[in-house]
């Protein structure tokens, strides 16, 4: 074996660790930035440090693989994350729309189109048909802050 294979081997061990660490402390900084990013960053260079070490490769190659890497991994991540907020609905973050649906009995008349009700421990502004006080009504839908309710 010839010193100049020897250094090579040495060479490609020693990147090998450089991306290992790396990977390490991109993963250590997603404890510390928020956001779900760098982990995919972090693992796509900790699997360039191990096939670094496997297979002999300059840093040309060893660039290349995580760049691919990275990109492959943050794609997928994306694909699972918009998968997952597709499946929490329209609703996420928006509490008023679990309003749709419910029930109430009114305390306050309806008058000339307009008037409010309580839901929990928020006072809501209605429109919907003139009704009376203790009449039931039904959220049929929500237009900013105003509830459009109908007789139940």
């Amino acid at each position: 074996m010839t010193l100049t294979a020897v250094l090579g081997a040495v060479e490609s061990v020693g990147a090998a660790w450089s991306w290992v660490i790396a990977g390490l402390v991109l993963a250590a900084a997603e404890i510390l930035v928020p956001g779900v990013f760098l982990i995919w960053l972090g693992l796509a260079a900790f699997a360039t440090g191990i096939a670094a070490a496997a297979i002999p490769m300059p840093w040309q190659g060893q660039a290349l693989l995580f760049a691919g890497l990275a990109v492959i991994l943050v794609g997928i991540a994306s694909r699972l994350n918009r998968r997952s907020a597709g499946a929490s609905g329209p609703a996420l973050n928006r509490p008023d729309r679990g309003l749709i649906g419910r029930e109430a009995i009114l305390e306050e008349p309806i008058v000339q189109g307009a008037g409010r009700i309580r839901f929990d421990d928020t006072l809501w502004r209605i429109v919907g048909p003139d009704l009376a006080v203790g009449e039931r009504v039904r959220v049929i839908g929500i237009s900013g802050t105003v509830l459009r309710v109908a007789a139940a």
